[in-house]
């Protein structure tokens, strides 16, 4: 498994990424660098801002990539287009809970890919890995989310 996240993480260090629309994601310098059905990775090089006291990745920043990397393949199963940007799409997703292990520091060049595993009538279940450039693991975690139509979601935010 190490070698095929090295290869990944290789295959995508120099891959076109797109900057996420969500504010705090592009705070973050966060940027998607695969986007398929079912399948969703993330690429955040770790600046001094990103990191804790101990000279690596906040533990914020681990989670924050899990959870976005596996709620993205969530949205992809259940809507039509895809588009990084979830603009214009029919359905969103939220965090029902995620369950994280932190396994290792994670430095320099981080990937986070998530796979949504199964779909049910409105949850999702997802898995997600963060690594490293030598394919080393950072954290792993499990989620699960629930689909909402757009609309719901604008309501709730207008409320």
């Amino acid at each position: 498994m190490i070698a095929q996240r090295a290869a990944l993480a290789h295959e995508l260090a120099s891959a076109p990424g797109t900057l996420l629309t969500i504010p705090f994601l592009r705070h973050l310098g966060v940027q998607s660098v695969r986007y398929v059905p079912g399948d969703a990775v993330l690429r955040l090089p770790i600046e001094a801002h990103l990191e804790n006291s101990f000279d690596m990745v906040h533990g914020g920043v681990t989670m924050t990539l899990l959870d976005v990397c596996m709620a993205m393949a969530a949205r992809s199963v259940i809507n039509e287009s895809l588009a990084v940007s979830a603009t214009g799409e029919s359905h969103g997703v939220v965090t029902i809970e995620m369950k994280t292990s932190f396994l290792a520091p994670g430095m320099g060049t981080l990937f986070a890919r998530g796979a949504c595993l199964q779909k049910g009538a409105s949850l999702l279940f997802c898995e997600g890995e963060l690594f490293d450039l030598k394919g080393h693991l950072v954290a792993t975690a499990s989620g699960t989310f629930k689909a909402i139509r757009r609309k719901e979601s604008l309501q709730a935010k207008a409320a």
